[in-house]
């Protein structure tokens, strides 16, 4: 039966050190993951100055089948990547401003817990044997979709509107007729009688008479006094 759900217990380990600011006297940051970690309530591993660093706690690190594509994500990040929420501690008397919420190896949902603002998401660098334990896990539920052009049917292709382009067929428009298969409208002759117009009447030219090109107009004879 195939495996749709697999779990391992991850201890989260967090360092606290002097804040840069007076307004922030510590700095918690989340610097590594323990698989197969046990239960921890705060264990301190090692203290170096003011700077400590704890087992913080345990909580269970699920894999989901229908997320194969989101830790595909985190797998192909460099390096790999596992994120741990925080979230701040309402107890006021807590010697630690955090507690661990929750650890996800899918991307997709770090960033669901990145939009709403109301926690703190901490990347951290997957060891090499989670990394084996997420990919065998993601290589046997991931199947990316191959595209495929999609064909179109072949009813749509044959379907045709009747009378388009049927040059039997008088229309009084017809995008899909060629110019050759245009022939002018025969209309039978009118039977009327052609109207009776009276002869234009036109006045006779004022012509000059013409002088040719040669002829002179005669000088007056000179009288002897």
């Amino acid at each position: 039966m195939e495996t749709r759900k697999i779990a391992m217990p991850l201890g989260i380990v967090i360092r606290r050190q002097p804040g840069s600011t007076r307004w922030a006297k510590w700095v918690w940051r989340v610097v590594a993951v323990l698989p197969g970690a046990g239960a921890a309530d705060w264990t301190e591993l090692r203290r170096e100055g003011e700077i400590v660093e704890y087992h913080a706690a345990t909580v269970p690190l699920e894999l989901h089948r229908a997320d194969a594509e989101a830790y595909m994500v985190s797998l192909s990040m460099e390096p790999p990547t596992v994120f741990v929420i925080l979230r701040r501690d309402d107890d006021a008397q807590s010697p630690h401003e955090y507690v661990v919420h929750t650890a996800t190896v899918s991307a997709y949902e770090a960033q669901d817990y990145q939009d709403s603002g109301e926690e703190i998401i901490e990347p951290v660098p997957m060891p090499a044997g989670l990394v084996a334990w997420v990919r065998s896990f993601t290589d046997a539920h991931f199947a990316q979709e191959e595209f495929k052009k999609r064909k179109r049917k072949r009813h749509f292709e044959d379907l045709k509107e009747d009378g388009i382009g049927d040059p039997r067929i008088r229309q009084a428009a017809d995008i899909y007729r060629t110019p050759s298969q245009t022939k002018p409208s025969q209309t039978k002759p009118s039977q009327t009688k052609p109207a009776q117009t009276k002869p234009a009447q036109t006045k006779p030219a004022q012509t000059k008479p013409a002088q040719s090109g040669n002829a002179r107009p005669d000088k007056p004879k000179e009288t002897l006094h």
